[in-house]
């Protein structure tokens, strides 16, 4: 959310102008990679930077090699772009006419894309925003009839920090080319742990190994599912039951031994928040979300008793990081709220609540920074949270981190909170359009990870340009296509209708781009919950549960006379 008004940010800025060249890229992120058969080689050269760049052109003089960090080996590419280059390394890869191959590839840094052309069918590419630790990217593409060699790309983005890369492969019949040796079987994982529990599901992570494209999943000795991250959550548990579990890695040379075993119960039936998707205790079955401001940027002011009665989640903007890792802190800006006292706006939290209002802190912002990127970061996070709560008297949490966030330790951390607030935990999140584009981003798998205790994802559908749809069609921001078309993303990628909200800015001047009229919000919301009033996209199937809408700010619309929230709070809350 934007600290100062209508200040669009850097990064969406500089994303819209290329979205509509990412519509193959995430057309493609979300497509599990068929793995190479026992006979198929790396058709990379020089695959882990251990020889230097041999092999590899960066624009620019974008590319160099680092020793630390690296995912395998002692070397690894770190590409730096510039305002006016995408740090874009190549290699010309010899293959085998009419032949499937498995590329893929280890990255970590800022926004980081993988991809091959000259294919002679379909170029392909796949993507992820920030992310702290290593993830792999990976996509499959056959070749044509008469190619017999394809350009493997990897770039950042324009302006934004450094990549880092590793372990690049080219998976298929050998083109002649040389290439790097076949893979060997990767070593056991190691660094098992569980990261959190409900009365129906165990959240597991553990260390990444090299060589490593994939990781199975085993539940008191049977595999009960594969993934390609270093995270996952097993669901269908039995509530107060006992489980062991262990991990193996694998790839095309074969599957490795398992780790050692974890051992995790699982909650009793009604604690942490329930195994049906949603938490949060009673609300709306349709609810509008709304931002306040505990600051000035030239909206109108408000206490918090001001806030219409058309909002039913209140989030307070915005809880600040503090010098210990992970943990935030709260401090009312009494001067700019014309003398707002901590007193009051305690009390003004509990005549919400006892008007049947929910009252979260919102962690983040446009500039905030939290870090959480480790189980003692994820520990303080919870820890600091909670005691916001008892404080204050939140009903719970809002994440709106807008630099990135990482999966596995912020699952953890809002299971930790879970377990200590119990099942009336609100958490609300507003990712931008680009983290909810595809399941493999971060932000879209800390959703999934805590379905059973997230009650509602109020994406950002403004400050972005354009974006993919659910279709594979490009739409402008601005639209109700925009709106519905991306918001089938979410209810496709596997949230319940009932987490997921329409977010929007209450006027022009809340945001840089992307405003638009009630009226469109309205017939987005019907479009979705009904397919009537639809524009040129029709959703497949109607979402009657979806949950309703979210502005920023409730300040911006004060200053617009609560033109936003007088209709569009009354078009929610007739929704059947």
């Amino acid at each position: 959310m934007d600290r100062a008004p209508g200040t669009p940010r850097l990064r969406r800025r500089r994303l819209a102008t290329w979205s509509a060249a990412t519509a193959l890229a995430l057309s493609v992120a979300g497509l599990a990679a068929t793995p190479a058969s026992a006979a198929d080689v790396n058709n990379v050269n020089n695959a882990g930077f251990e020889s230097g760049l041999t092999g590899w052109t960066c624009t620019a003089g974008s590319g160099t090699t680092v020793s630390s960090p690296v995912h395998g080996g002692s070397s690894a590419l770190k590409a730096t772009p510039a305002g006016q280059d995408d740090a874009q390394c190549t290699q010309t890869v010899t293959v085998q006419p009419s032949s499937t191959y498995t590329l893929s590839a280890w990255v970590q840094g800022g926004y980081s894309y993988l991809g091959v052309t000259g294919t002679g069918t379909k170029d392909v590419s796949t993507w992820t925003p920030n992310t702290t630790t290593w993830k792999q990217l990976s996509t499959t593409f056959t070749t044509g009839a008469s190619t017999t060699s394809v350009t493997l790309y990897t770039h950042g983005w324009y302006g934004q920090t450094a990549y880092y890369a590793d372990d690049i492969s080219v998976y298929g019949p050998d083109g002649g080319g040389g290439g790097d040796p076949s893979p060997t079987v990767p070593s056991a994982p190691t660094g098992l742990a569980v990261s959190g529990t409900t009365s129906s599901s165990v959240s597991l992570s553990w260390s990444a190994v090299s060589g490593a494209t994939g990781y199975n999943i085993y539940r008191d000795g049977t595999k009960v599912t594969a993934v390609t991250g270093t995270s996952t959550t097993v669901t269908g548990l039995a509530a107060s039951t006992s489980y062991t579990f262990q991990v193996s890695a694998t790839n095309a040379a074969g599957e490795s031994a398992k780790s050692a075993t974890v051992s995790a119960t699982t909650a009793s039936d009604g604690t942490g928040g329930g195994g049906g998707g949603g938490g949060g205790g009673s609300l709306p079955k349709h609810a509008v979300t709304g931002y306040w401001q505990n600051f000035d940027n030239g909206a109108t002011a408000q206490k918090l008793s001001d806030v219409p009665s058309a909002y039913d989640i209140i989030a307070v903007a915005f809880a600040d990081a503090t010098s210990t890792p992970g943990a935030v802190s709260f401090n009312l800006d009494s001067a700019d709220l014309g003398g707002y006292t901590v007193d009051q706006f305690k009390a003004d939290i509990k005549a919400k609540q006892t008007a049947g209002k929910k009252v979260v802190i919102s962690i983040g912002g446009q500039n905030g920074t939290v870090s959480i990127n480790d189980s003692t970061s994820a520990a303080n996070f919870a820890n600091s949270v909670y005691s916001l709560m008892q404080t204050y008297g939140f009903d719970g949490v809002d994440i709106d981190l807008e630099n990135g966030l990482n999966a596995t330790y912020m699952t953890q951390a809002l299971r930790s909170l879970s377990a200590k607030a119990g099942s009336s935990l609100i958490i609300t999140m507003a990712p931008q359009t680009i983290d909810m584009q595809s399941t493999s981003n971060s932000y879209f798998q800390t959703a999934l990870n805590i379905k059973d205790i997230l009650t509602v994802v109020n994406t950002q559908y403004y400050n972005s340009g354009s974006m993919l749809g659910c279709d594979g069609k490009v739409y402008s921001q601005g639209s109700e296509d925009f709106l519905t078309a991306l918001a089938c993303i979410q209810l496709e990628g596997g949230l319940s209708p009932s987490q997921v909200g329409l977010g929007l800015p209450a006027s022009t001047k809340a945001a840089g781009s992307g405003y638009v009229s009630p009226t469109v919000v309205d017939n987005a919301l019907d479009c979705l919950t009904a397919g009537t009033n639809c524009g040129t996209f029709k959703p497949s199937k109607t979402y009657p549960d979806l949950r309703g809408a979210m502005t920023w700010s409730t300040n911006w619309d004060a200053a617009s006379g609560n033109a936003w929230s007088d209709p569009v709070g009354a078009h929610v809350h007739a929704l059947p």
